[in-house]
């Protein structure tokens, strides 16, 4: 965990003092709702269907205990006793009041917590792969440089009246795990010749118009990484469109200057600054590790008697969860845990505070007090001791938390959907509810296999349906929710080679391609029913996975047999003149 110094603390107090004097004047009637807008969202507070909507800042998905009991008194005090995590590896709270929010601000700020640049024009939450530290094919530890990147960034003059809201991802490991290639800005550490340096992938992100990021710099030394990113920055925000939010994004100018044009703007820019005050030293990136608290591991744990295998054979269903939610560490004798948040009939992303008490104490008996939030809205405990892992499962079956899913179709990524958002077309909670319930057989998704679905409710993509390998976009269509079908996306290519320094994609990620005219609500499931029953007429093996057959014989094979099928076909005719987006 990164521990605070003075600097970093009196800048989230000043914070709270400030916005709680902003809160006052706008409730007083001294400031308009549009003055007081921008200063709401700089605090990560917005206005939602029903009531307004905190954001809370997790660095990195990194979280201490004593924040997760913080969040969960907050859950209990101002909100209705739960919480949702993004795919930002965030927290947000749907229901506090508007009056109450500089108190649970102050009540964040006593456990080094705030929601400063988790909404806004500004540079957001940079994120990393939920395995960072731990994962055995990490080449460099993400972490660090995720809290060099975030101090830099908090408040940045320059940078906190972007066009547009700005994401920037770090992975460390030779897998990219934190889906660099639909970011913003993606960063992917590699060596040259003993140095250490960067991939650099510009471009990326979803939404309305998704693009997949192009590599701008095969190799950024580390030193001259802030630089880089300043100048990269800077050329977004001087050639940056103002004038239309939805052309707003650095994938639009990127892809209007063309990627090539766009490098040599940001040469060009970074000439300027290279060697300048915030190139990196040594001594400042040793100075930023020791303020993280690492743990002390005993080495005596690969030694001990491992019972894991013993109880394996004992209990199928803990045999299911070592296969699907326990990872391999780079200590031996430990192990890093993931604790689904997809139960069936759930809400993909929430816990409930009695949960969040519940796992800030089993990561204190489990590890070393530290919880990882995933872009795929589940916990990690990174640092489980093996001969420990079956006493873990049996608290976190009573917990509802210990789903055999990860990675499988019912560990559906959504966003909060029509049920909170103003923004939302259509809802997506009741949708993977019905999808979880008519595949919840565990022998059915075991067959099935690895594969990713993910629901957004509009086209801003919160659920980051472009990149699963099914998504489903619910659009509107004469104020009726209908729903889009895409196959073929993914966040990363991680059972493919990386790319070598010269590869211009990100990450071996890629955007689905949609099927054909939009769904009924309530045909949705019978739809996926369907694309699962062609996949495994058409696998080669158990081991061909969804998204290896859509890239084989791509869509054309899945759109006939959905559309012959006759749950689909009795379709009212609206179904088929909804819109594509």
């Amino acid at each position: 965990m990164y521990v605070y110094d003075p600097v970093d603390q009196q800048l989230v107090e000043q914070r709270v003092a400030q916005f709680t004097d902003q809160t006052q004047r706008f409730l007083d009637g001294q400031l308009t709702e549009d003055d007081f807008r921008t200063l709401r969202l700089q605090n990560g507070l917005y206005i939602q269907r029903h009531a307004p909507m905190l954001r809370i800042a997790i660095p990195y998905g990194l979280l201490a205990a004593r924040q997760l009991r913080t969040l969960a008194h907050i859950a209990r005090t101002w909100d209705r006793g739960y919480g949702h995590f993004s795919t930002r590896q965030n927290m947000q709270f749907n229901w506090p009041k508007l009056e109450d929010v500089p108190t649970i601000l102050a009540e964040l700020a006593k456990v080094q917590m705030h929601s400063i640049q988790t909404s806004g024009n500004c540079i957001r939450n940079t994120t990393s792969d939920h395995f960072a530290g731990v994962a055995p094919d990490e080449l460099v530890n993400p972490l660090v440089w995720c809290e060099i990147i975030r101090q830099w960034s908090t408040l940045h003059p320059e940078f906190a009246f972007l066009p547009r809201k700005f994401k920037i991802a770090v992975s460390g490991a030779e897998e990219d795990r934190a889906a660099v290639g639909v970011h913003d800005i993606g960063l992917q550490a590699v060596e040259r010749d003993g140095v250490l340096g960067f991939r650099v992938w510009v471009g990326g992100g979803l939404g309305r118009t998704p693009m997949v990021g192009h590599l701008i710099n095969p190799f950024v030394e580390w030193q001259h990484l802030l630089t880089y990113l300043q100048a990269a920055l800077r050329v977004y925000n001087l050639h940056g469109r103002r004038d239309n939010k939805y052309k707003a994004r650095i994938k639009i100018l990127v892809k209007e200057l063309t990627p090539e044009v766009y490098a040599e703007q940001v040469d060009e820019q970074w000439q300027l600054i290279k060697g300048g005050p915030d190139t990196l030293t040594q001594e400042y990136v040793d100075t930023i590790a020791q303020r993280f608290t690492w743990p002390d591991y005993d080495a005596s744990a690969a030694g001990e008697p491992d019972p894991t295998e013993m109880h394996a054979a004992a209990h199928p269903a803990f045999a299911r969860w070592l296969q699907k939610n326990v990872r391999d560490h780079k200590i031996p004798g430990y192990a890093s845990v993931t604790l689904s948040l997809k139960p069936t009939g759930v809400p993909p992303g929430d816990i409930t505070a009695d949960q969040m008490d519940a796992v800030a104490d089993l990561s204190e008996r489990y590890g070393y007090g530290e919880v990882r939030v995933s872009h795929e809205q589940n916990l990690v405990l990174a640092d489980v001791r093996r001969s420990q892992l079956f006493s873990l499962w049996e608290e976190l079956r009573a917990l509802n938390m210990a789903t055999p899913n990860i990675g499988l179709l019912t560990n559906i990524i959504s966003c909060p959907g029509g049920d909170f958002c103003a923004l939302a077309n259509a809802v997506s909670i009741p949708v993977a509810e019905a999808i979880q319930a008519r595949f919840d057989d565990l022998d059915y998704l075991f067959e099935i296999g690895e594969l990713d679905l993910n629901i957004s409710g509009c086209i801003n993509a919160c659920g980051h349906h472009h990149v699963g390998h099914i998504g489903i976009l619910g659009v509107d269509k004469n104020g009726e929710e209908w729903y889009q079908v895409t196959l073929g996306g993914r966040q990363n290519g991680a059972a493919k080679p990386l790319p070598d320094l010269q590869s211009t994609r990100g990450g071996g990620a890629a955007i689905g391609r949609i099927i054909g005219p939009s769904f009924a609500r309530e045909q949705v499931p019978d739809v996926v029913e369907r694309l699962i029953q062609t996949y495994l007429r058409l696998r080669d093996s158990d081991a061909e996975r969804f998204i290896d057959v859509v890239d084989r014989v791509g869509i054309a094979p899945f759109k006939e047999d959905v559309y012959s099928d006759p749950a689909v076909a009795k379709a009212a005719p609206a179904a088929r003149e909804v819109a594509h987006v």
